[in-house]
């Protein structure tokens, strides 16, 4: 089965967002990441700074989804809480960006918005080897060797809330995934290869006669 959409969760100093980046250049595809957050501060008023603060800040408690998002399509704003107000224009902002056509998402329980029936894969990205993990986080995130430890767990903890808090399912859970990858065992190369295969080969492919054309060049 091929896929329209590639929706990735990773641990921090995984390489996920390098591995989604560089997916997402390779096939031509839109990359939502941040973006997603700076759609929603445009679109709905909200500033980055707030979303962010929702996110690292938010409890098991809200899982009221589809509640927030019917309130956000019908209009009714006065009827949501900060946090069912903010994961309901998250999750209306990226099926709107996947209106557009296939892309690669990353973070923001992008998974919950898009339609399975359209094609969706859900990933998890890993690194098992924990000098390695270390070395990344240090160098892409110019963080202390001291505080690795420290900013890891705070990014990790913050990830694992908001999906349980929009889910009730566990971030950590690698069933709720159709691929978990290793970027310790694959690289990042080895990783985007994989997910590659999971897109439809979207390469325009010449007509017989423009083939023949070429090869009596």
């Amino acid at each position: 089965m091929k896929f329209n959409y590639i929706a990735i969760e990773r641990e921090y100093g995984s390489g996920g967002t390098k591995i989604a980046r560089l997916l997402a250049e390779e096939c031509g595809l839109p990359f939502y990441g941040r973006e997603i957050l700076e759609e929603v501060s445009r679109n709905y008023d909200v500033s980055i700074e707030r979303i962010q603060n929702y996110e690292e800040t938010v409890t098991n408690s809200i899982r009221r989804s589809f509640f927030a998002l019917g309130q956000m399509q019908s209009g009714e704003l006065n009827m949501l809480t900060k946090e069912d107000y903010i994961f309901a224009a998250e999750q209306t902002v990226i099926r709107d960006l996947s209106s557009r056509g296939p892309a690669v998402f990353l973070g923001h329980c992008a998974s919950e918005a898009l339609d399975p029936s359209k094609g969706v894969a859900k990933v998890f990205i890993r690194c098992t080897d924990e000098a390695e993990k270390r070395k990344r986080i240090m160098t892409d995130y110019d963080i202390p060797e001291a505080e690795v430890d420290a900013v890891r767990k705070r990014y990790d903890k913050k990830r694992a809330n908001y999906y349980y808090a929009n889910t009730s399912r566990r971030w950590s859970d690698l069933t709720n995934y159709d691929v978990v990858l290793d970027s310790s065992a694959l690289g990042i190369e080895g990783c985007v290869s994989v997910l590659k295969g999971l897109l439809p080969d979207r390469t325009k492919k010449k007509a017989p006669q423009e083939t023949a054309a070429s090869d009596s060049e």
